[in-house]
């Protein structure tokens, strides 16, 4: 699935922000190096560390991990309402609020790391199943006009951003 048009996402500095991709980068293997980039990070964390957050107001790995899960599944949700012709404008939603009702931290680090997986897999098989008239489907999602092509590069985008932040602020605190 080629990168996104600017017209997908007008007048939107949100969703620019998670669509910063060269036209030779390909979605599908991004999602999937993403996965094992992720994945082999957190799994090379020692006891604790996955509680461990780097700054006073600031998330803990086990619950970023469960951030980027709850995302992608708003992300992908909507991409899947958009492609299905959904003309209402799906809602925004509040991160932050978001996590205090998840409770990630009374979690297990394993069973996080299971449904990432498994919401990642999901995604990754509900992009292979639009076809071309789908993905160039334009919705409104969070107040502005997005094509489901849009969306699916925003997950990509979204963990992006975050695995910068994993291995800028937390990992250096590890060595």
């Amino acid at each position: 699935m080629r990168s996104p048009e600017a017209y997908e996402y007008p007048n939107s500095p949100y969703f620019a922000e998670y669509l910063n991709f060269g036209p030779e980068e390909d979605l599908m293997d991004l999602l999937e190096t993403q996965q094992t980039s992720l994945l082999h990070i957190c799994q090379n964390l020692t006891k604790g560390q996955e509680n461990f957050v780097y700054a006073a107001k600031k998330w803990s790995i086990q619950q970023l991990i469960g951030h980027l899960t709850d995302s992608e599944r708003i992300f992908a949700y909507r991409a899947l309402a958009i492609s299905r012709g959904e003309r209402q404008a799906l809602p925004g939603f509040d991160e932050n609020d978001y996590l205090i009702h998840a409770q990630y931290e009374s979690q297990t680090f394993s069973d996080i790391l299971t449904q990432y997986q498994h919401v990642r897999q999901a995604t990754i098989s509900l992009i292979k199943s639009f076809s071309p008239t789908q993905a160039n489907q334009l919705g409104n999602a969070n107040g502005h006009s997005v094509s489901v092509r849009a969306l699916c590069w925003m997950i990509a985008g979204h963990e992006k951003h975050h695995l910068k932040i994993i291995n800028e602020r937390y990992l250096p605190h590890f060595l």
